[in-house]
């Protein structure tokens, strides 16, 4: 092993000062060391390398260096200087006396931990991404790489076929100006909330499912808008709970207000699962087109689903075809090109940091859209653009997703069977996803929290059913949500069994959560 040559240590030397040049290495070497700003184990610069760089004899530098490794600061391992390994143990400084012969130090002996099996909802398992047509996607989009930026509307190519993935797997036909590449569902929901807000030049209402999705919902609320939590059914979203105001003319609302917008997932509602049948989603965008409201579609993990085919997006039924669109009136903050924007994401399908999605945005919205990404650029790099385009391209995607079905189907099924036999609990039925949620159904119902915390102390970490309502109240509702996409650090396969075992045991009663 030889010194690093590229070390670069923040010293210097000054000819006019009275103290000898070794001696200003010394004190400089030594405070670095003491701050932390080196730490037990860094590598130094070889003497040659820092006496050329500092324009000084090495002489100098081997004298400084010898005067720390007297101190106890610095130790010489094979060819190469480091910073004294010691020093780790303690934060006091060494006794000036030279040591004896320096060994280095055993590792500590650490009781072996107990494998946390991470259950919590929301984590996709990415061991089976790594196809050859992935590597492949990804190793030629960096090799063509090119030095500009991405277009602040996404590239042409990842939007052509983000719509033709859309026609083909969510029955919507739409042109690729109309879609938006975004980092996820979130940043697609700050943009059209910054439109929406400036056009409308106030405090925007926002509804939003109650239970719903924490992060999505806590966007409108940073934005300082008003944030309307709206109870949902065994069928998702009921329009009927809207408010439905109507403008007095005199300055004021006849009955309660509005929202502007709506944020909804009608394909999977998250976390309960639930379906919005087709008379329900019509009768949505009869109450938005009445109110000149949007309707913000969360097309949450819709296409993991195991029972029939996906569910057609909201926005399939938004506007019918040839109609032409029109810009909005006076007044209102929609024309009649539609009041369905879509949210998606790869997060769930594909890899959480991955960060790429797109919004599929009513076409009254687009030139103002375009112009608030303009000034803020596009959050996606160009590789990973490029590589998203050359994978749904090849039909990466489509098989992937597949694949996936299938998997989380069986993963599903032993949920299902491992907990079947445990009294006063209720595995809540769900169409797809990668969570199940458990209901408490006994006439004394088991207290979230303390399920959350000994399952935790046995190894397994779960969500609270109660921390997905807005007031944290749970609608009259307990249980927890199971994610079964990922795993955590115990070894694929076994883990998931393993995990449902001890939370079987956890939710059988205090007594038998302890072990595994």
């Amino acid at each position: 092993m030889r010194h690093p040559h590229d070390v670069e240590l923040p010293v210097r030397v000054d000819r006019a000062d009275p103290a000898p040049l070794p001696a200003q290495l010394v004190q400089q070497l030594r405070e670095l060391v003491v701050s932390g700003a080196l730490r037990p184990g860094d590598p130094l610069p070889s003497t040659r390398g820092l006496a050329a760089r500092l324009g000084i004899s090495r002489g100098s530098v081997v004298t400084a260096y010898d005067q720390l490794h007297g101190e106890g600061y610095l130790h010489a391992t094979n060819g190469a200087t480091v910073v004294h390994p010691d020093l780790a143990r303690s934060r006091v400084e060494p006794p000036a006396a030279r040591p004896g012969p320096v060994r280095s130090p055993a590792p500590p002996r650490r009781a072996r931990a107990r494998p946390v099996i991470d259950l919590t909802p929301g984590r996709p398992d990415t061991a089976r991404l790594a196809t050859p047509q992935w590597r492949a996607a990804w190793r030629d989009a960096a090799a063509a790489a090119g030095t500009a930026a991405p277009p602040p509307q996404g590239s042409r190519e990842l939007r052509e076929q983000i719509v033709e993935h859309l026609r083909l797997m969510r029955g919507v036909v739409r042109d690729p100006a109309d879609l938006f590449v975004t980092a996820g569902a979130r940043d697609g929901l700050q943009l059209l909330l910054g439109v929406l807000g400036a056009h409308a030049g106030r405090r925007l209402r926002v509804a939003v499912e109650d239970p719903g999705y924490p992060s999505l919902r806590r966007v409108p609320e940073r934005l300082g808008h008003e944030v309307l939590p709206v109870p949902i059914d065994d069928h998702g979203l009921d329009p009927a709970h809207l408010p439905s105001g109507a403008w007095s003319g005199a300055g004021r609302w006849e009955v309660e207000r509005a929202p502007d917008a709506v944020v909804v997932t009608p394909s999977h509602q998250y976390p309960l699962g639930a379906s919005m049948p087709a008379a329900r989603r019509l009768e949505l965008l009869a109450w938005a087109r009445a109110q000149d409201a949007l309707v913000v579609e969360d097309d949450y993990d819709s296409e993991l689903r195991y029972v029939g085919e996906p569910l057609p997006a909201l926005a399939s039924l938004d506007r019918p075809p040839g109609a032409v669109p029109e810009p909005p009136a006076p007044g209102r903050l929609l024309g009649t090109g539609g009041h369905v924007a879509t949210l998606g994401s790869f997060t769930k399908v594909l890899a959480p940091g991955l960060g790429v999605g797109y919004l599929l945005a009513p076409p009254a919205l687009r030139e103002e859209l375009l112009w608030l990404r303009t000034d803020l650029g596009n959050p996606a790099s160009a590789v990973v653009q490029d590589a998203m385009a050359r994978f749904l391209a090849g039909g990466g995607l489509r098989r992937h997703t597949a694949r996936m079905r299938r998997e989380y189907r069986r993963r599903r099924d032993l949920l299902t069977g491992a907990l079947r036999d445990v009294e006063g609990v209720r595995a809540v039925p769900m169409d797809g996803g990668l969570h199940a949620v458990l209901e408490f159904t006994g006439e004394v119902p088991l207290d979230e929290q303390d399920v959350v915390a000994r399952a935790a102390a046995a190894g397994v970490r779960v969500a609270a059913l109660g921390s997905y309502w807005a007031h944290g109240a749970g609608g009259g509702r307990r249980g927890v949500v199971v994610g079964f996409g990922a795993t955590g650090a115990a070894p694929e396969g076994e883990a998931l069994t393993e995990g449902l075992e001890a939370l079987a045991r956890v939710l059988a009663g205090p007594g038998h959560g302890a072990g595994r």
